[in-house]
This record gives C-alpha cells, sequence and structure tokens, in this order.
C-alpha cells in the first residue's frame, strides 16, 4: 500500500460506485467463474473473493471495529479465505451495502483505522476503500463482458488518489502496476484505468 500526501480529495460517498458494482452481480455466470480478469493474478472467483474479503475489511475499517480483515494482509497465510459456496452474490451484494453505508458516517473518517494490516488515516482508508470498489467493479464488468457504469466524482477521488505515487516508475507497494499511458483527452474512466496500471482496452 502506498504512502498518501496529506491533501486528500473531499469524502466522497462510496453508494454509486457499490450500487454499480452490485449491479453486476447477477450478470456474472457460473461457468465465467475461471475466465480471466484485467488483474492477472486473479480469475473472477479469485476476484469475488477478494471483494468479499475487502468488503468486510473496509467495513469494519469504517467502524473502528478490529478483526482479521483489518489487522491482517490478504496475503498473510493467516488471513481467512472468502467461500463462494452458497449465495455469494447475495452476500456480496449485502456487505457492498453495509461497506458503504459505513462510509456514510462522518466519524469513520476521523482518527486513524486499519484495514489489511495497515494503519492510515481514516481519510486516507475511506479513499482506499472507494478505489477498490471503483478499480475492481470494472474488472468484474470486463471479464464478464458487461457495461460499467462510470460515475464522474467516484472516478475524480480515485484518479486523484492513485495520482500521488504515478511518478515512482515500479511502484513497488502501491497495490498498481505502472501508470499505462493514455490519450491527455481520454474518457475520465480510461484515465483512472491508465493511472491504476490497468490497460482501458483490455478484453479477455
Amino acid at each position: 500500500m502506498t504512502a498518501f500526501s496529506s491533501e486528500t480529495p473531499a469524502r466522497p460517498d462510496l453508494t454509486p460506485a457499490a450500487r454499480g458494482l452490485s449491479a453486476l452481480l447477477d450478470g456474472v455466470t457460473e461457468s465465467q467463474l475461471d475466465a480471466r480478469t484485467p488483474c492477472e493474478e486473479y480469475r473472477v472467483r479469485d476476484l469475488v473473493a477478494h471483494l468479499l474479503g475487502l468488503t468486510v475489511a473496509f467495513r469494519d475499517a469504517a467502524r473502528k471495529e478490529r478483526g482479521p480483515g483489518t489487522d491482517l494482509s490478504p496475503d498473510d497465510p493467516a488471513a481467512p479465505v472468502p467461500s463462494l459456496a452458497g449465495d455469494w452474490r447475495g452476500r456480496l451484494r449485502g456487505r457492498l451495502a453495509e461497506v458503504a453505508a459505513a462510509w456514510r458516517d462522518p466519524a469513520a473518517w476521523e482518527g486513524t483505522t486499519r484495514a489489511g494490516g495497515v494503519t492510515m488515516p481514516g481519510e486516507v482508508a475511506g479513499l482506499v476503500a472507494l478505489n477498490e470498489l471503483f478499480l475492481h467493479g470494472w474488472d468484474l464488468a470486463r471479464a464478464t463482458g458487461q457495461a460499467y457504469p462510470c460515475y464522474d466524482a467516484t472516478a475524480r477521488a480515485s484518479l486523484a488518489l492513485m495520482s500521488q505515487d504515478a511518478d515512482d516508475a515500479s511502484r513497488e507497494g502501491s497495490g498498481f502496476g505502472p501508470v499505462v499511458a493514455v490519450l491527455e483527452d481520454a474518457p475520465l474512466l480510461d484515465r483512472a484505468l491508465g493511472m491504476s496500471g490497468r490497460d482501458p482496452g483490455w478484453r479477455p
């Protein structure tokens, strides 16, 4: 996870990103769970499991509640591995609603908190949570052949957050790959994707 400056964007609403991602879930078929995604290390099933875990971690981070999701990195062997058994769509839809609601509380953005084993200001944690939902929503949509709605306020907050380490060629430890160059007048979504290290033209 990258280091952030104190100059962070205004507190955004996570609801549009959460709802946009939730709307994709019924469009994911069981036969697509082994499909590739824009994240090279993830198949669709891995991406869904990651989302099941991070929504709990950032919900609890907003509430300042400690647990495995807040105290352990997802890469830690001791970290729980979310299961896709049963109604994973319903579980993820519920967790998306919970994480969005948790970050609507102004207290969530104050003080410090933890997520994924990293201590950070609440202001930063909220932006990281938004960024995760926004980017992985696009990953899921693109991997499963669905349209992805881009909300400008969400994309701007994501772009501003990721731009803080854009000059680091390797971006080691940031969670993002090297910046993918896009045209200066490219759509806001494409600019945010490029800043995250994603190719906006990726197809499965």
